[in-house]
């Protein structure tokens, strides 16, 4: 595990024919990656303390494990229109690696707000792997690699305020002036 973290943050280029490679199968690649690296930023929530710390942690924890295979979803069904082929395993596999940085960043929850920036600058950068592995694992055209990112992007994030409009009606996540917190 640690040579993957360390390839896919450090060397994405080299690491993603590596993993294109390896077969695998969902529940390998949630048991052996996405519940591991989802869990660190509700373990940091939990760390930093409050009273609402345990709800919005699952709430958190559980709406990463659900984004991802949402979005591995989109990326399955997007990646003909962007010159690639259909292949949900590579589709998460994709979802899942590139989300490596914004995943390890979730330890900066517990600087409160002063780690948000540094989140969100893992998060870019997840987004960089993920248009880096795109071509690799998804068969898109590099030509074609960031606006197929792009439009990923967008989709999660708007997965993710959803979920976090949801979470906050239902009480399992607080809200900040009216609004859903976001991660």
């Amino acid at each position: 595990m640690l040579d993957r973290l360390k390839g896919i943050l450090f060397e994405p280029r080299a690491e993603w024919p590596k993993i294109a490679a390896e077969s695998a199968t969902t529940q390998s690649i949630y048991a052996n990656w996405v519940a591991i690296l989802a869990a660190i930023g509700p373990l940091a929530i939990l760390a930093s303390g409050g009273e609402t710390r345990v709800q919005t942690a699952v709430g958190l924890y559980l709406m990463a494990l659900i984004i991802t295979f949402i979005i591995a979803l989109v990326v399955d069904a997007l990646a003909p229109a962007f010159g690639g082929t259909k292949d949900f395993v590579g589709a998460l596999k994709l979802a899942a690696y590139s989300y490596t940085a914004a995943w390890i960043a979730g330890v900066f929850h517990v600087l409160g707000v002063a780690g948000a920036v540094l989140a969100l600058l893992a998060t870019v950068y997840s987004w960089y792997t993920f248009s880096v592995g795109a071509p690799v694992l998804s068969k898109c055209t590099s030509e074609k690699a960031v606006p197929f990112t792009i439009v990923v992007v967008v989709c999660g994030l708007a997965l993710g305020l959803l979920f976090s409009i949801a979470l906050s009606g239902l009480g399992i996540i607080p809200k900040v002036s009216g609004t859903p917190m976001m991660r």
